[in-house]
């Protein structure tokens, strides 16, 4: 379906504003269901319902209850990427609420011909990444105690801060207890979908893919739903390799991009980390690489992509992962 009229909708934490493109028309409502309901009013008073087509940036919190009021109503909307929208105004001078709307509607005209409207996550995706986000702040706070434990026994005599010590040991213990609740509620959750929980389990077959890696590959993917190519989901983490090269004279070396999910990109690399210390084929692979005089972190993250991409074969097949390595004479 080619949509016509497209209006542009900057978001905030208690307004919206709204630009209509096709008759350049500006407005403010409160980001609230008694504005989103003025909104349509204003809208439907001057565009066709099946021409009109939305375009707002995902805030995260901020854009959800909007993105949920359309698709209660049947009406399309993409929420947009913010590096994209940001990248597609090139050079700006000066900015402004309603010229963010008025840019946020151009940018969906422009892509009037490929546009695809966004699709709402599943209840279980966003509860669990909210539980995953959660996870990451405790795990946070835990590290900063441990940091000033160290930092206390390195700089004082012993038993001189024993009650600052204890007192952030205990605060450890916590955070672990909470840390531990976390998890367990994030695989209840996965267990309580069946397709889901097959594909947590047979991720875990493959050597380097444990539980907190898989639950995070599940989530982020929402179980190879948003991504059903490996080297897109590389893509995401900033692992996948580019060529840099132009016309005869520039040959750059083969590089990842700066731009990708680093907590990701973390996580497989300490799975990587992990798998070249272990006997087998990962090891071996490493080993007579780097001893050729190849880069060791280009080596790596070869052995990070070979994990992702075997991820999405065992989960495409159904079976779990078989290491036919330990087969070879």
């Amino acid at each position: 379906m080619k949509y016509k009229k497209f209006i542009g909708i900057d978001v905030s934490k208690k307004t919206l504003d709204v630009y209509i493109l096709s008759i350049k028309k500006h407005f403010t409502i409160s980001n609230d269901t008694q504005g989103f309901a003025k909104l349509l009013e204003i809208c439907f008073g001057h565009v066709d319902r099946g021409e009109i087509f939305f375009c707002f940036e995902n805030t995260g919190r901020y854009s959800r209850l909007l993105s949920i009021f359309l698709c209660e109503n049947n009406i399309p909307f993409l929420m947009a990427n913010a590096l994209d929208l940001k990248k597609s105004m090139g050079i700006v001078r000066g900015k402004s609420d309603q010229k963010d709307a008025r840019t946020i509607a151009l940018y969906a005209w422009k892509n009037r011909d490929t546009i695809q409207p966004s699709v709402l996550q599943s209840n279980q995706a966003v509860q669990l990444k909210q539980l995953l986000r959660l996870r990451d702040k405790l795990i946070k706070h835990r590290t900063a105690y441990k940091n000033a434990i160290c930092d206390l026994e390195q700089s004082f005599p012993e038993g001189e801060c024993d009650f600052i010590v204890q007192s952030q040991k205990r605060s450890i213990d916590h955070f672990n207890a909470e840390i531990e609740n976390v998890d367990n509620q994030i695989e209840l959750i996965i267990q309580s979908i069946p397709t889901w929980n097959i594909n947590y389990n047979l991720m875990q077959t493959i050597k380097g893919i444990g539980p907190v890696l898989a639950k995070y590959i599940i989530v982020y993917t929402e179980n190879f739903t948003l991504f059903n190519d490996p080297r897109k989901f590389a893509c995401f983490a900033g692992i996948a390799p580019f060529e840099y090269s132009s016309g005869t004279s520039v040959r750059g070396r083969t590089r990842v991009h700066y731009l990708g999910n680093k907590h990701m990109k973390s996580l497989l690399n300490t799975a990587a980390m992990a798998v070249i210390q272990i006997n087998g084929e990962y090891k071996t692979y490493y080993n007579r690489r780097t001893a050729e005089g190849k880069n060791k972190m280009s080596t790596l993250n070869i052995i990070r992509n070979k994990i992702l991409f075997r991820v999405f074969a065992v989960v495409k097949r159904g079976t779990p992962y078989v290491d036919l390595s330990k087969f070879a004479a």
